[in-house]
């Protein structure tokens, strides 16, 4: 293969070894995630009691609804309608709005007001839209379902759905710069900087041209975890920093929340490959099962079910334990996100 892949994963190295980041230098981009001591869910648990009152599914609807909302403000239906048309199609077609949620709570943990987020949050729903478009067209994994109803490209046609694409991804970086209101210009190049390299060559596209010439091949753990930092894990860190970088927070702050973000998107990843192989197309609101048809390497496959189930308990709790730096009641948000991206069930 034409890449070089990070080792697997270590449960017994220390956990993400970083210099603290100077917020008005290019992050470090090298994705690893692991930890000093063995924890297990029923630690994440006894954690998550810390915040006992904490309302997450109504934080979780409020803060889905101002994304929203904000989204539809976004992209209004105008001429060319068909392109603006499809993205909507896409781009207000539900979800979990998990990376937008990730943004506006790292913003608001360092100390930051919500508003000062909302146009990255808005930003990060645009390109991960644009990253469902494109991974669902005939040429990529081929997919006909999508959030429960027909993938852009069989509602629009191949041609609109990869121009609405391109669209939902220059819109992004357009949206951020005219947007944000009362942040500093230079935190918003930084987080401009996050998000770019998250997106191109050495992040999300990355991860996808290795996954689409790993198809029907033998790969290490080390090479399936590749993959995944950089095809999915790199927007949800960009989320969480570019978050904290809007809101004001300092170097450590920064550091802490990238580390986080680390384990909580590959979290998400092996999750994601969990429940492709126990859940029902239905359940899902995708097509299940598809990454056996297409023979492609994921942890079940490589570890087995109940050792992937594990491992994902692991980087919850790992996850949990990078937020030891904030205060509790105000990690919460953060705190309750990595559970429930850790027991979602679609």
């Amino acid at each position: 293969m034409a890449f070089v892949a990070t080792s697997p994963i270590s449960l017994k190295t220390n956990c993400l070894k970083l210099k603290p980041l100077d917020t008005h230098q290019q992050p470090q981009t090298r994705i690893s995630c692991n930890k000093t001591t063995p924890t297990s869910s029923i630690e994440m648990q006894q954690t998550l009691k810390i915040s006992p009152n904490f309302k997450f599914e109504e934080y979780m609807a409020s803060k889905a609804k101002k994304v929203n909302t904000a989204l539809d403000d976004a992209v209004p239906l105008q001429n060319p309608l068909k392109i603006h048309q499809a993205m909507r199609y896409s781009l207000l077609a539900g979800g979990k709005r998990v990376r937008p949620v990730l943004c506006l709570a790292s913003c608001e943990l360092v100390g930051g007001e919500e508003a000062a987020a909302v146009p990255m949050a808005c930003a990060l729903e645009m390109i991960h839209t644009m990253s469902l478009i494109h991974d669902d067209l005939p040429c990529m994994d081929n997919d006909d379902l999508r959030r429960g109803r027909p993938t852009c490209h069989k509602e629009f046609g191949e041609e609109t759905a990869v121009l609405a694409g391109d669209a939902l991804l220059a819109l992004a970086f357009e949206h951020v710069a005219a947007k944000t209101r009362n942040v500093d210009e230079r935190r918003v190049v930084q987080a401009i900087v996050e998000l770019g390299s998250a997106v191109g060559s050495e992040g999300l596209v990355a991860g996808q041209i290795v996954d689409l010439s790993s198809e029907g091949k033998l790969l290490s753990l080390g090479e399936l975890e590749y993959i995944h930092v950089h095809k999915t894990s790199k927007l949800l860190e960009a989320a969480v920093v570019c978050g904290a970088i809007m809101g004001g927070g300092g170097g450590a702050q920064v550091e802490a929340l990238r580390k986080y973000a680390r384990c909580v998107g590959l979290l998400f990843q092996v999750v994601d490959d969990i429940l492709d192989v126990t859940k029902t197309s239905e359940e899902l609101g995708k097509t299940a099962g598809k990454d056996l048809v297409t023979d492609k390497a994921t942890y079940p496959r490589l570890m087995g079910l109940r050792k992937a189930k594990d491992f994902a308990a692991d980087l919850a709790a790992m996850a949990v334990q990078e937020l030891s730096y904030f205060d509790p009641s105000r990690a919460a948000p953060l705190y309750h996100l990595a559970q429930y991206i850790a027991s979602r069930q679609n």
